[in-house]
C-alpha cells in the first residue's frame, strides 16, 4: 500500500517470529534482504538490541554519487514484534526517513511480516527538493519480503 510519504508491503513468511526477529536484528544479514540493491554490508556492527543503538552500513547508490556510510538510529524494538530505524549520512542526524518491520504471529510456525518506508518527517525543503522520495520503490520493497523468506529458510 502506497500513501504520499509512505510505503507498506506485507507477506506471510512460514517461520517463526522469533526466528525473523532474530534474522532481522542482526545487521550483517540486511545485505542478504535488501531489495534495492543500495546495501553493500554491515560497518563492524553489533545485533540490534534495543531503542537508541545505532548501526552502521556501507551503501552504494546513484544519488549519493556512489559508495557511502550510513549511521541507522533504532527508534523501534520490541523483541520478536517490532524493529524501526531512521537512517543518516555516516556523522550527521538523520533527517527523517524510517524503515519498520512489524511481525505478527499467524501461528507457531508463520508470521506476517509487515515492512514500511516512511518519509513523512523529512522536513528539510532542500532535502525534499534534492531527493526524489521514494528512494526504494514498492517493488523492492517487496523483494525485500521474498529475500527475507528466502534468507530465512536457507
Amino acid at each position: 500500500m502506497s500513501t504520499s510519504t509512505a510505503i507498506t508491503v506485507e507477506r506471510v513468511i512460514d517461520h517463526s517470529a522469533a526466528e525473523i526477529f532474530e534474522f532481522l536484528s542482526n545487521p550483517e544479514n540486511h545485505s542478504r534482504l535488501d531489495g534495492s540493491g543500495f546495501i553493500r554490508g554491515d560497518y563492524k556492527t553489533d545485533r540490534i538490541g534495543q531503542v537508541g543503538d545505532v548501526f552502521s552500513m556501507d551503501m552504494e547508490g546513484e544519488h549519493m554519487g556512489g559508495e557511502y556510510r550510513t549511521e541507522n538510529h533504532v527508534t523501534g524494538f520490541a523483541k520478536d514484534k517490532l524493529l524501526a530505524w531512521q537512517t543518516a549520512p555516516a556523522g550527521t542526524t538523520p533527517p527523517g526517513w524510517e524503515w519498520v518491520w512489524e511481525l505478527e504471529p499467524q501461528g507457531p510456525d508463520s508470521t506476517l511480516v509487515r515492512h514500511t518506508y516512511d518519509w513523512s518527517k523529512v522536513t528539510d525543503k532542500d532535502l525534499l527538493k534534492k531527493v526524489s522520495f521514494p528512494l526504494v520503490s514498492e517493488k523492492q520493497l517487496e523483494d525485500s519480503l521474498g529475500n527475507l523468506a528466502s534468507a530465512v529458510s536457507g
